[in-house]
């Protein structure tokens, strides 16, 4: 391999300008034999630059996340090289750079998550035997892994494999753990007047703060809990500690000592919060330290995660009723508020520099519950534990200082108007009870305060004043109704809507965009009746202005970075759209006009995975209620942004396409494929499309969505075993198993027997295959499907004796054994209504239809009408259709090259028989039908198939109106 090209290939793919020239040359080397050990070998050696080793260490970190197992866990890589990897791979993280060694130590995580501990049980003695007595360098590599590890364990539910993986840990690794912690506090007194020195084992210190945590996190380890008096003495030692030689002349980043108070702080949550019983006798020296902190640490922005970290803490106290009882008196709680609430709920200077220089940080910091580590979220969360505790003493003492700041404020408005700020912020703290939910806000108020009144008294003129109201107070009285829209009527909004809809003129950037947030957030709302609190009938007057505008601001820095900074303004654009529905359809030039545009510009450079999936999901929106009276027009419109972004291979934007392009489809099912989709059919089926997962789901639905469209031009074109190639290989994994079926379900609905008829031989070749050997729940469970999907389409041209022909082509009598072991006991096991309707006809069809079953398979026909009856016990009642669009939390989305669903154009489940809606009835007509047809043949081949099951006959001779 030539590693100087290698090198300099990987540093250049961090270069936007060069990457995926980059990508194109790394793709095809990985290729090749031991790729995965050459970049380690350049990660390793200094005679490449510092760039080309990070990128190398990058790249390995992703190719080992692509790489490194399959789904049921076997190795994709050569089995010498996994185990030279594991073998290298700890000793290497010792050595390299700080930047270096995160990144690798995320593709530690990533073996561990597939191999630790019992395929890589020398693991743990190996980073043991690696620890030295006060090599700072050495030890800092080995904590790095083994946190790079442990801290896999945060997240996870309590199972006995988990705890078994602990225990081999603390067994091998706790007693060593505790030696290190005290000889680096006893290297740390001996070095105070070495600054490099202390600042290398202050890193340890930090370091192993974390394991503490990782170690504890699950359940307290029994070296801890004997060992509780000098591991919490050392972390009081460390929370009260100073040195100056570890001070920061920054005032914005943080320095190793408040990154390590901060993880002591972090410890003694989870100890406060979890093991109260052993921790409880070493607490009382902590609460006294972390007061004495707050009170006295500065408010530069270095502090600010420690600070709310400290706040944390103490609120975790105050939870405890026996250490609660010392705030609940008035003059403590004044000190309370006045020293520890109110400095971290006041907006500061570097808070204002954000507000002009960073808006959207600023929006992102203290928009409700988006960043537990800001001053203000924790000092709201620790008053609302005292309130939780004392609301009468809280609320009483906190609005004494809210009328106070009130007051200064009235007294000299432009040069108080912080005090106001204050003044509505520690009133909104106390007036809501819990959390402020995504969905609704606060759904719980404190019932001491009035929160219209104060909004009408002192907010409200805030949003009807014009530009002499400071943009910040304009800002509060919008978060104001954002925070508490769930508690304010129908009619109360009607009167505060317009205010929010004319902040959207602010020049001010945060004000705007605020509004554009509340506005988005109350269109979302409903009542208890599920019915919404802005009707749509109220929007769609002011839709078209109301678009326009927020386009207008998304569109006014054209740069691509730049426009695609503030999702929320896209947010909002897509609530508007699918409040308005088919509203839009008088405005759709316009709307399609700016969505291109936008595209375009974006499609550049994406930047911003929040802004561009709101983009996507409002251009989804506009499909879905434009297209249907439009198709041609949208279609015509969009093919070229969309083929502009297929063609460059904009990757992040492809699955979304794939998905729109199917929208598309779909919204015109009668119509035939254009040049253009005809053109699309061949490109799409391309292998290298189809080896990124990201791109498998969407793919499907858009090769589903061209087949119901064009299955004839496809059959035509000799596309049709290109697809079934496809097919193959999806239907061979378990992660893509499910859109195997999905595609192939979409063939027999969509291509004529005689079509399908030469192939259907092999596709059951597959099937029994890897039901024979390697099937699955879900897997059974979709053959079924597709059996009774099959089975039940005999007006197709199909049906259940279609169904047995070939599967006896492929060994004679199979048909049978599937059906007795396999299809017949799991369709009980259906659980989806359409499902279960689908099984319904299939075995009725069967009892009405099938030659085999009336000639053949006697046995089986009673064993078929036994299975339909047990089936009609719990009829499958479909639920009404529902149109309502799911909101999607983008906190919970991983967004990257990968498969995001669009919840506004998501595909519903099809009904292939909608006209069927009461299945008894149906089966019964049926029934009836098809015994006046045949002369009676239902009625005797009942008497004489069912005579073993008396019960069995009764009731299908009422279905036969007998």
């Amino acid at each position: 391999m030539e590693m100087q090209k290698l090198a300099a290939t990987l540093e250049a793919s961090l270069d936007p300008a060069q990457n995926k020239k980059a990508e194109t040359y790394l793709l095809e080397r990985q290729k090749e034999s031991g790729f995965s050990l050459a970049l380690l070998q350049i990660v390793a050696s200094d005679q490449w630059s510092p760039t080309a080793r990070l990128a190398s260490a990058l790249y390995f970190k992703n190719y080992i996340r692509r790489n490194w197992t399959d789904e049921d866990g076997n190795y994709k890589l050569p089995e010498e090289e996994t185990v030279m990897i594991k073998r290298e791979l700890i000793g290497l993280m010792i050595k390299v750079p700080a930047n270096i060694q995160y990144q690798l130590g995320d593709a530690v995580g990533v073996i561990a998550d597939s191999d630790f501990w019992r395929r890589w049980d020398t693991l743990v003695d190996d980073m043991v035997s690696r620890l030295t007595p006060d090599n700072a360098r050495t030890n800092n590599g080995v904590l790095q892994v083994a946190h790079s590890i442990f801290k896999r364990w945060r997240p996870l539910y309590r199972s006995d494999e988990l705890f078994t993986e602990i225990n081999h840990v603390l067994g091998n690794f706790g007693e060593p753990f505790v030696q290190l912690l005290a000889s680096t506090d006893h290297l740390i007194e001996q070095n105070k007047d070495n600054k490099i020195a202390l600042s290398q084992y202050f890193s340890t210190l930090n370091l192993m703060m974390k394991l503490l945590y990782d170690l504890s996190v699950q359940d307290l380890p029994p070296i801890f809990e004997d060992n509780m008096q000098s591991v919490t003495s050392l972390l009081h030692k460390y929370l009260v500690y100073d040195n100056p030689l570890l001070q920061t002349e920054s005032d914005d980043e943080a320095g190793p000592l408040e990154s390590v108070k901060s993880e002591i702080f972090e410890v003694l949550v989870l100890y406060a919060q979890k093991y109260e019983d052993a921790f409880g006798p070493f607490v009382e020296q902590f609460i006294g330290s972390s007061w004495n902190l707050l009170t006295t640490t500065g408010l530069e922005t270095k502090n600010d995660i420690l600070v709310s970290k400290a706040l944390q803490f103490l609120t975790s106290i105050t939870r405890m009723s026996q250490h609660a009882g010392a705030f609940n008196n008035d003059e403590t709680m004044s000190q309370v508020i006045e020293r520890v609430a109110l400095p971290n709920l006041s907006l500061r200077d570097s808070d204002m520099e954000i507000f002009e220089d960073e808006p959207i940080e600023f929006i992102r910091r203290d928009l409700e519950g988006s960043d537990s580590d800001t001053r203000r979220r924790a000092a709201t969360d620790f008053l609302q534990q005292l309130l939780a505790q004392f609301q009468k003493l809280v609320t009483e003492v906190v609005l004494r200082y809210v009328n106070h700041y009130l007051s200064a404020y009235s007294k000299d408005p432009s040069a108080n108007w912080k005090s106001k700020d204050t003044a509505v912020y520690l009133y909104s703290s106390v007036a809501a009870k819990g959390a402020v939910t995504a969905s609704q806000g606060v759904k719980s108020i404190n019932e001491l305060v009035n929160i219209l009144d104060f909004f009408q008294t002192h907010v409200a003129k805030d949003l009807i004043s014009g530009s002499d109201v400071e943009p910040i107070l304009k800002v509060g009285a919008i978060k104001y109704l954002y925070v508490f829209r769930s508690q304010i009527t129908r009619d109360q909004w009607r009167d505060a809507f317009p205010l929010v809809v004319k902040q959207l003129g602010s020049p001010d950037y945060v004000v705007y965009t605020y509004a554009a947030i509340a506005i988005e957030r109350v269109l979302a709302l409903t009542d208890d009746a599920k019915q919404p609190v802005i009707s749509p009938g109220d929007v769609k007057p002011l839709s078209d202005q109301l678009l326009q505008h927020l386009f207008q601001l998304i569109e006014s820095k054209p740069e691509p970075a730049k426009l695609q900074e503030n999702e929320f303004l896209m947010r909002c654009v897509m609530r508007v759209l699918i409040v308005i529905r088919d509203g839009v359809v008088p405005v759709t030039d316009d709307v399609l006009a700016h969505f291109i545009k936008i595209t375009q510009i974006i499609s550049a450079n994406p930047a911003n995975p929040r802004f561009y999936y709101y983009h996507f999901e409002a251009l989804g929106a506009f499909i879905r209620f434009a297209a249907p009276s439009q198709p041609e027009k949208l279609e015509t419109g969009l093919y070229a942004v969309f083929g502009s972004i297929l063609q460059n291979d904009v990757q992040e934007f492809v699955p979304y396409v794939f998905q729109l392009f199917a929208a598309l489809l779909e919204a015109n099912p009668a119509g035939t494929l254009t040049a253009y989709y005809t053109s699309l059919v061949q490109p799409i089926l391309s292998p290298e499309l189809w080896a990124s997962k990201g791109n498998i789901p969407a793919l499907v639905r858009l090769l589903s969505s061209l087949l119901t469209r064009g299955a004839s031009q496809i059959a035509e074109n000799n596309q049709l075993q290109q697809i079934l190639a496809i097919f193959q290989s999806l239907i061979t994994t378990r992660a893509n198993e499910v859109y195997g079926f999905e595609l192939l379900e979409s063939i027999v609905a969509n291509f004529a027997p005689s079509t399908i008829d030469a192939y259907f031989v092999t596709v059951m070749q597959l099937l029994f295959t890897r039901l024979q050997n390697s099937k699955t729940d879900a897997f059974t469970s979709r053959f079924v499907r597709l059996y009774h999907l099959i089975s039940a389409r005999v007006d197709s041209g199909l049906g259940a004796d279609w169904f047995i022909r070939h599967a006896n082509q492929v060994q004679d009598g199979i048909y049978v054994q599937l059906y007795l072991s396999i299809i017949l006991p799991d369709t009980q096991k259906l659980l989806r209504p359409l499902d279960r309707k689908i099984a319904v006809i299939s075995l009725c069809k069967t009892l009405t239809d099938s030659a085999a079953f009336a000639e053949k398979y006697k046995k089986g026909w009673g064993f078929t009408c036994e299975a339909l009856l047990k089936l009609l016990e719990n009829p499958p009642i479909l639920a009404t259709t529902d149109d309502t669009i799911v909101d999607q939390d983008v906190d919970d989305m991983s967004f990257g090259v990968g498969f995001t669903q669009l919840q506004t154009i998501r595909r519903p489940a099809r009904d292939f028989w909608p006209d069927v809606t009461d299945v008894k009835s149906w089966v019964g007509q049926q029934l009836q039908d098809a015994n006046a047809r045949q002369g009676g043949k239902m009625t005797s081949f009942a008497e004489e198939r069912l005579s073993q099951s008396p019960q069995a006959l009764r009731v299908l001779q009422i279905y036969m109106g007998r």
